[in-house]
């Protein structure tokens, strides 16, 4: 099975702060594999640095299928099949689902026929043919958003998929739905990475690999059994059974002052 995305030591940094550390990550084509971690720990900044945010100090290496990322503009990164999920889509007020989906695949390089004929397809698969002459996410739930996104994937058909917190904020309803949907993106041509803060998700479906992300980097890697794991001890339970010490942020002390405008005190 070939590699869909590997990243190699990837070290990143934002106003001197280092956020992640030595950061290695190979995804083979056809699977799904979770990244868990708490907050701060880097996920979502893994997330922007692949797709190429802007501002960040980066080392290390990044490949789609074999093509290397760091060398491309965001544009193409989208164009060579790097897509992001986000955690909190928003509405485009004025822009048709359908007619956003056409553009994007024009954008791709997708003839006009085919993708009218996959937008037709993958509405039906995820159910969102109520919503393709609606505006972008309008009067959408938290958890008709997550499909819609998961929806235009399927229409667009990248070779790597960004799952940024799919489950974030949705109620375990949504979370099943999703879930199901993510498990509906399998393909021998896609490989997902499903990043998330808790193991709810994990209960409808299967990834084939799990990773776990503490400081920056990863520090074990399983199956099911390590999201249990976390389930049951948490991430300080990790910390523990791994010998990791928490990092302490050894900033200047605040006054209470700082926390207030205008204030008479600690002058």
């Amino acid at each position: 099975m070939s590699t869909a995305l590997l990243v190699s030591d990837l070290s990143v940094a934002i106003d001197n702060k280092q956020i992640l550390d030595g950061f290695s990550l190979e995804v083979p084509f056809g699977e799904i594999h979770a990244i868990m971690g708490p907050n701060g720990s880097g996920k979502s900044t893994f997330c922007h640095v692949l797709t190429g945010k802007s501002g960040y100090q980066v080392r290390g290496s990044a490949s789609l299928a074999g093509d290397d990322l760091f060398s491309l503009d965001v544009d193409e990164r989208a164009r060579l099949g790097l897509l992001l999920s986000f955690q909190y889509p928003t509405q485009v007020a004025g822009v048709r689902l359908r007619e956003f989906m056409m553009e994007a695949a024009e954008e791709k390089g997708i003839d006009a026929a085919e993708a009218a004929a996959r937008i037709e397809t993958e509405s039906e698969r995820f159910g969102m043919v109520p919503f393709l002459d609606r505006s972008v996410n309008g009067d959408l739930s938290g958890g008709e958003k997550k499909r819609s996104e998961i929806f235009q994937m399927a229409v667009l058909r990248p070779k790597v998929a960004l799952l940024d917190e799919v489950d974030s904020g949705l109620d375990i309803d949504a979370v099943k739905q999703v879930s199901e949907a993510v498990e509906e993106m399998r393909s021998p041509e896609l490989g997902v990475v499903m990043i998330t803060h808790y193991s709810r998700i994990l209960r409808y479906l299967s990834p084939d690999r799990i990773h776990v992300m503490i400081d920056g980097r990863i520090v074990d890697r399983g199956g099911s059994e390590l999201a249990d794991e976390l389930e049951s001890d948490g991430y300080e339970g990790l910390r523990k059974r791994l010998g990791i010490e928490k990092v302490v942020d050894d900033g200047p002390m605040r006054k209470p002052a700082d926390f207030f405008t205008d204030t008479p005190f600690d002058v």
